[in-house]
């Protein structure tokens, strides 16, 4: 029996680190939004310690006084810096030395919900990690890259189905609240071997089932 403690819920923010979604003021607006709402709420905000719209949401995290950490790919400051030319205004940094791609699943690991602003090749890694992990997503749509994307992805690209614990929205504020109603309604699945074990998020071939209803 697992004992459940009231823990500060852990909000993981992955988007665009660099590209032409950095150009837009408008997601870079939309993610500080984000950012100072977690803070605001008392969240513990993750991102992958890098540049572009995950640190915009991170310096409205700081603004907002929460606490802040990353997940750096680098095997420490010196090469978290120079060599993948990344901001260190995190209040904690954990150095995995693993790369981006193993970094990656850290990053979502640690986080009790995840959301997507644009996104590029990078971004999709970390989506498609989510969902097979069966993850809660929050996608913040009309940010560029892959935001406006994502079930076109998942159901036409890939046919498969769109969980109850991934929910949209083009308002931070709006967004969050629908984020923190799924992980709540739905937690993490079981796990085996790497598979989804779990009566509410069973694995039908290449589909997820659900016999509640939607998260929002």
């Amino acid at each position: 029996m697992v004992d459940e403690h009231n823990h500060r819920l852990k909000i993981g923010v992955m988007g665009s680190a660099s590209g032409p979604q950095l150009d837009s003021e408008s997601a870079a607006k939309k993610a500080y939004e984000l950012g100072h709402e977690i803070g605001r709420r008392d969240y513990i905000f993750i991102n992958g310690a890098c540049p572009g719209l995950p640190n915009n949401a991170l310096l409205g995290a700081k603004a907002a006084g929460g606490f802040t950490v990353g997940i750096s790919p680098a095997f420490s400051m010196e090469e978290h810096i120079k060599e993948y030319q990344s901001p260190h205004e995190n209040d904690f940094i954990l150095y995995t030395g693993q790369g981006f791609m193993e970094r990656d699943i850290i990053n979502i690991r640690s986080s009790d919900g995840v959301i997507i602003i644009g996104g590029g090749i990078g971004t999709l890694n970390e989506l498609t990690i989510a969902y097979e992990e069966g993850r809660p997503i929050g996608v913040l749509t009309n940010t560029g890259g892959i935001s406006n994307h994502v079930p076109e992805i998942i159901e036409d690209m890939c046919q498969r189905y769109i969980p109850p614990n991934m929910v949209f929205d083009d308002d931070p504020i709006k967004l969050l609240d629908k984020l923190a109603i799924a992980i709540k309604a739905y937690p993490l699945p079981k796990h085996e071997d790497g598979r989804v074990l779990d009566k509410r998020f069973c694995r039908m071939g290449d589909w997820w089932c659900q016999d509640q209803g939607s998260a929002g």
